[in-house]
């Protein structure tokens, strides 16, 4: 079998075993093999050289490409949705909020909402800032 397949085959192998991970550890390492088997069949070189090759090529996309890689895969994964993405939003008191009544409208939507502290009252027309969802209530204080 020649020495060029043997490093396709490992290539192949790596970055099937990265589909298992996804922590783009073992696909840097595919690419090493995958350059390993290119120049083995387009120069012939013997299999220390090869060798060479595959970890010089590793340890460069390890060290150069990965990093970035995975910033920008992890950083679409960071983004808050639902009731977190609301905390700290300003929304616009439409009806008196006092401890057991009150509305306001907080990204285009009508929300009950009820003061942070015991005893804040928050008029019609102010703006005040969500610091958490109880529920379906906005739980609202002054804006900071």
């Amino acid at each position: 079998m020649p020495t060029a397949l043997i490093w396709l085959v490992f290539a192949l192998g790596l970055a099937g075993a990265e589909a298992l991970t996804g922590d783009l550890f073992l696909v840097m390492l595919s690419g090493g093999a995958l350059s390993a088997a290119l120049t083995s069949w387009l120069i012939g070189w013997p299999i220390w050289a090869d060798g060479a090759v595959f970890l010089v090529v590793s340890v460069l996309l390890l060290a150069l490409v990965r990093p970035p890689v995975r910033r920008r895969l992890l950083s679409s994964l960071g983004a808050e949705t639902g009731v977190l993405a609301l905390q700290g939003k300003t929304a616009l008191v439409l009806d008196r909020v006092e401890q057991h009544s009150g509305r306001v409208k907080l990204d285009g939507e009508v929300w009950t909402a009820r003061p942070l502290a015991d005893g804040e009252v928050f008029e019609p027309g102010e703006h005040v800032t969500v610091m958490h969802i109880d529920g379906a209530t906005a739980v609202v204080s002054r804006v900071l």
